[in-house]
């Protein structure tokens, strides 16, 4: 295991994370951002992924056994946020697939991912995990509905209908 690169990957994703967090003593799940900090965002979502796009040509996809199963959720994590990068995205996701095929990463992390890029691109997504409207637990899109339960069961997800509950707590990965 490379610890290195583990700990790396764990600041990366921390700032990831610090910078969706609501402000202190806010009980807003989402708010609007003023422009300033869409820019900083920005700026760290796109410092993030060039650095990961680096990582993974250097090493491949960062899973279990490269950098330990945090370290696997953290490169997830930062591709999940790549949306800027659509190019890198989609090859994080056919490497993501790849890495859960060998069982170097989880399966609902492929679900996030794929829905993540299908929504950037337009199209409809496959598992509900992307919601449109975080302060009425709305999904985006979802191609043939009906089964979504079907593939979210094939990728270790609770229902749709306990995820989109979810949402009330405001505990939900992005």
């Amino acid at each position: 295991m490379n610890d290195e690169l583990a700990a790396e990957l764990a600041r990366m994703a921390a700032e990831d994370q610090r910078i969706r967090q609501p402000p202190k003593n806010s009980t807003e799940f989402a708010r609007r951002l003023t422009v300033e900090e869409r820019m900083r965002h920005a700026r760290i979502d796109v410092a993030n992924t060039d650095r990961l796009r680096v990582i993974v040509a250097r090493h491949g996809w960062p899973g279990r056994s490269l950098v330990g199963d945090q370290g696997a959720d953290d490169a997830w994590l930062l591709a999940q946020h790549a949306d800027r990068q659509l190019d890198f995205q989609r090859e994080a996701l056919v490497l993501l697939a790849e890495a859960v095929a060998a069982d170097e990463a989880q399966r609902r992390h492929l679900a996030y991912l794929t829905d993540r890029v299908r929504m950037n691109e337009g199209r409809e997504q496959l598992y509900g995990t992307q919601v449109g409207d975080v302060d009425q637990g709305t999904p985006w899109p979802i191609e043939d509905r009906e089964a979504v339960d079907d593939r979210r069961r094939a990728m270790g997800l609770e229902s749709l209908a306990v995820y989109l509950r979810g949402f009330a707590s405001h505990d939900r990965d992005c």
